[in-house]
């Protein structure tokens, strides 16, 4: 069976992409497909590798440097009250597409109280049943 061509690889790798927003030598900042918040975006090493433990020191450094310009992008663009930064490494741990990425979720207080959530906890909520430490004795 043939392999499913990589949806990063191929947006990352064509500079008239409409979602591709910044690059530099080792990474590319893309808006999210399927943006759980309205400026949901996604950093992404150009070299094709699953785990962020895989990355070289370049890469890494790479992802964090424009991890720091689509902040500034959103905080121009959106004015967020807040971020969630994310990376799923492995299908345990919810990532659906085998190649690396990190997540820069803005979150807003506006969406918070429509929804009549309380965000305290943030990425704890992965296993909910652990993520309310805070009210249990």
């Amino acid at each position: 069976m043939a392999e499913h061509p990589c949806p990063f690889c191929e947006i990352t790798q064509d500079p008239s992409s409409s979602r591709l927003f910044a690059s530099n030598e080792y990474t590319s900042v893309i808006a999210d497909g399927y943006p759980v918040t309205d400026g949901h975006t996604l950093i992404i090493p150009k070299r094709h590798v699953a785990s962020f433990f895989e990355l070289t020191e370049q890469e890494r450094a790479s992802m964090f440097s424009l991890l720091d310009i689509a902040k500034a992008k959103l905080e121009q663009e959106h004015k967020p009250d807040g971020y969630n930064i994310g990376v799923n490494d492995g299908s345990s741990a919810g990532q659906t597409v085998p190649h690396c990425h990190m997540h820069l979720i803005p979150r807003y207080d506006e969406d918070n109280k429509a929804r009549g959530a309380d965000p305290k906890g943030g990425v704890r909520w992965v296993v909910p049943d652990k993520a309310d430490y805070w009210s249990k004795p």
